[in-house]
């Protein structure tokens, strides 16, 4: 039957797509600003030094264990530098006053698993732990300068022994003993982002100081990916008018170090759901580097070189930056880019005294389909503040593109139940011309054309819920918000699939299932919809569609096993609530419905016929 191949067409595509999704789609790739970038920003560092006036002295990681030293635990080398405490609204930890870094940094909200009871997230980790993660602000000389500058090993004197907070800054300072007094202001907001200001202060009498402020991120150790091309981790930033750079840690170990000269824009480190970014002065030029180095073990560091400043003497300098180190959460990472559209300025989005900054949405990996990805999630975050649960905001979401695509819906299946009222005319045609099948082809078009019939109708209703597929599995995979949320019942993660599985009987039986078998509750529940969805239809008569029929629905049960729950639970939801609406129009058409019967007849048709068996 027509309108059977062409649901069965339908399915299959969509089959085809989850494949290619799985394990091609979505690398964020911007090609014309990489080809940019490639001819001419990729300047390695020996090129860079004669073309950049203190580049010489660039900004490189300081402080490291020798290679073959043993790492200390993270407590241990926390131990190693008297040190000032943090305790602010979202995160804790602790700046160390050698060196003056912030390289300790623990997350409040969130644990690594869905046990409330397991340990905080460990962002920042300082030099002599096992894989040291750290920002760290300063100055370096002029080519040729001979200043005493604060360094690595530079021990700091705090003002006050009292935690950071969102109320309290930090305030250290150092003195180089040659007329220059060195004074820094750390401070940090309710969310994630420190800001750093440095103040320099040349004693009468002395000799004008030419300084280079820098800053750099510096992770050592080669750090755990999720591997996935639906997202980026790695270096990242934005780079003014240049825009988005990706740099992965093997392209970046590869390549050698990459080089910009932009104005605005921030760079950084990025995991699936932390990042660290520098945000350097918005305003200013400076000259920005992603590199990795490979001796005694994996480094890979982004900073920033801002133009010198010279400090008369008598005379006073200052220079300020931000660290942003914390979660990729959309709402914290809007407010920083303070740069709403006009309906959100409207609502009073934007925040009047916080410099925006450029393009900062772009540390969260949206995607190709970020014009359908974003609103998707704004849609369900609307929705989760209203009923506080994301697994109902799913289902809601669900009905509302079910009654948007209702028109299209309604029209193809219209059209499919007229179909079904001309089955026995086509078969009629069908038989009349069975030797001639061009002619038959075009009698059964004149049929379509008399009676409105769009022969691929069939395809429309699994079509357009493509997109919102990939939207909805690009938002569970990437948004912090949905690391575990919680829907019912043993659904504790909607980013992670459904922990059940049928080959242990649910969990009754004690032994651990291996990945490929791990069919659960919800991927169940979703083929079997998908099969009574199918079966609103007889069976049609051709044995390898009818095999194609049959097995489908369990084909994508395995396939979308492995799938975030979250997911699982919409195509579950939507078909159900795509039976209802097919089984009301065909009723609507008069066209008999008979789903027990077509069930039935499913498994009657496993058995050879007569005539099969001659």
């Amino acid at each position: 039957m027509m309108d059977n191949r062409n649901t069965i067409l339908a399915i299959a595509l969509s089959a085809l797509v989850l494949i290619g999704w799985q394990f091609f789609f979505a690398k964020p790739q911007i090609d014309a600003q990489r080809q940019q970038q490639a001819t001419q920003q990729a300047l390695t560092a020996d090129k860079s030094d004669a073309a950049q006036p203190g580049a010489a002295n660039a900004p490189q990681p300081g402080g490291q264990a020798a290679p073959n030293a043993p790492a200390k635990t993270r407590e241990g080398a926390l131990r190693d530098s008297p040190r000032i405490p943090i305790d602010a609204e979202r995160l804790h930890g602790s700046i160390a006053l050698i060196g003056g870094r912030v390289d300790d940094v623990t997350l409040k909200d969130y644990r690594e698993t869905v046990d409330p009871k397991s340990p905080e997230i460990v962002l920042f980790a300082p030099i002599g732990s096992p894989q040291p993660y750290y920002a760290e602000f300063g100055f370096v000389n002029a080519p040729g300068g001979q200043v005493p500058l604060p360094n690595a090993q530079t021990e700091w004197k705090a003002e006050s022994q009292g935690p950071l907070t969102s109320q309290t800054p930090a305030v250290l300072t150092w003195d180089n003993g040659q007329g220059l007094t060195f004074r820094r202001t750390i401070s940090v907001d309710k969310d994630y982002l420190f800001t750093v200001r440095d103040e320099v202060a040349n004693a009468a009498g002395g000799q004008p100081a030419t300084l280079y402020p820098y800053a750099l991120i510096s992770r050592h150790g080669e750090p755990h990916i999720s591997g996935y091309y639906v997202l980026f981790e790695g270096l990242i930033g934005v780079m003014g008018d240049q825009g988005l750079q990706e740099l992965a840690y093997k392209k970046i170990t590869d390549d050698g170090p990459r080089t910009f000269r932009p104005t605005g824009g921030w760079l950084g480190i990025t995991d699936k759901y932390w990042a660290a970014a520098l945000v350097p002065p918005q305003d200013k030029p400076y000259n920005a580097r992603f590199a990795a180095t490979t001796d005694g073990g994996k480094t890979y560091q982004t900073d920033y070189l801002l133009d010198p400043m010279t400090v008369q003497p008598g005379a006073t300098a200052a220079v300020a930056g931000q660290l942003f180190a914390g979660a990729k959460q959309v709402s914290v990472i809007d407010a920083y880019e303070n740069s709403p559209s006009w309906w959100q300025k409207a609502l009073g989005a934007q925040t009047a005294d916080r410099a925006g900054i450029q393009r900062f949405e772009l540390m969260i990996d949206w995607g190709w389909f970020h014009f359908i990805t974003k609103p998707m999630f704004y849609a369900l975050d609307f929705f989760y503040k209203m009923v506080g649960n994301f697994g109902i905001a799913i289902l809601i979401v669900t009905v509302i593109l079910k009654l948007f695509f209702f028109p299209l819906a309604n029209k193809s299946y219209v059209s499919m139940s007229k179909m079904k009222l001309v089955q026995p005319e086509m078969a009629r045609i069908r038989e009349r011309f069975k030797d001639d099948k061009v002619k038959q082809q075009q009698e059964l078009m004149e049929l379509y054309k008399k009676e409105k019939i769009n022969p691929l109708a069939g395809c429309l209703p699994v079509v357009v819920q493509i997109p919102v597929f990939f939207a909805l599995y690009k938002v569970l995979f990437i948004t912090i918000e949905m690391r575990h949320a919680p829907f019912f019942g043993w659904i504790h993660d909607l980013a992670a699939p459904d922990p059940t599985s049928l080959f242990n009987l649910f969990g009754l039986l004690p032994y651990d299932v291996p990945h490929f078998l791990m069919i659960g509750v919800w991927p169940l529940i979703m083929g079997v919809t998908m099969f009574l969805q199918m079966r609103l239809n007889p069976a049609p008569a051709d044995p390898a569609q009818q095999m194609v029929f049959t097995w489908m629905p369990v084909f994508f049960t395995f396939l979308l096993a492995s799938f975030p729950a979250g997911l699982v639970i919409y195509w579950s939801w939507n078909n159900f609530l795509s039976i209802v609406q097919q089984a009301l129009i065909m009723k609507r058409q008069g066209v008999k419905i008979d789903l027990l019967g077509n069930v039935l007849d499913t498994f009657k048709r496993k058995k050879p016929t007569d005539a099969a068996k001659g």
